[in-house]
């Protein structure tokens, strides 16, 4: 048996760096804007697009989509999820499972430090009430964050069955492109709030899945 280690080669760590870089400016560049124009046109521009069509079915539609996201939804979620992993003898791969509620963390505090108001009921249809601030959408940062680190290990690690690591995945990846609608949708968040959601999201996730990338070991 053969072991190869995964190394990122200088060509790598450049496009790497690129990305990452991409990714920050592009945050701040939101942020800013979000913190001269919380109220924008683009913004009441796409909530008043989004909520045209309504109904019964897509309010419990759209409110399946964005349970994972609450607390304490998400964090049982994760602490399950990881657990089966470390039970499985996936123990580097729980732990960094664990790390994804960090983005939690580092959203709370951007929200805090923005202070941008929720969408109000004058302005959008409100179809769940929720607290904290509004920018960035939490719940998009942790689905990118959590869903997306779990959709590296499905491609990742072929020892899982094929058909768990295909189904998980699928599942995954609709999640992560059906959150934006719906945080919208619910009157929950603006447009900005979960575009910035997606370039924080993405940033905490490349930096996860670098630090898991470059030790991990194939075994062949």
């Amino acid at each position: 048996m053969h072991i190869h280690r995964i190394l990122i080669n200088k060509n790598q760590k450049l496009l790497l760096l690129i990305t990452i870089a991409i990714l920050a400016a592009g945050f701040l560049l939101i942020s800013i804007f979000v913190f001269y124009f919380p109220l924008s046109f683009i913004d009441r521009g796409f909530s008043e697009e989004v909520q045209k069509h309504t109904s019964p079915v897509l309010d419990t539609a759209m409110k399946a989509i964005s349970w994972l996201g609450y607390m304490p939804n998400s964090l049982i979620v994760v602490m399950i999820t990881a657990l089966m992993f470390f039970l499985f003898k996936y123990k580097k791969e729980a732990l960094y499972l664990t790390v994804t509620l960090g983005s939690n963390l580092v959203c709370s505090v951007i929200k805090i430090i923005v202070n941008r108001p929720r969408p109000s009921p004058s302005l959008v249809r409100i179809v769940e009430a929720t607290r904290q601030q509004s920018y960035p959408s939490g719940h998009m940062m942790f689905y990118i964050v959590f869903l997306g680190f779990l959709v590296l290990l499905m491609c990742r690690l072929l020892t899982i069955p094929k058909f768990i690591r295909i189904g998980v995945s699928s599942i995954a990846i609709l999640l992560i492109l059906a959150i934006p609608y719906s945080r919208i949708y619910l009157g929950d968040h603006w447009f900005t709030d979960v575009l910035g959601g997606f370039f924080l999201g993405s940033l905490c996730l490349f930096t996860i899945s670098y630090c898991y990338l470059k030790n991990v070991m194939v075994f062949k």
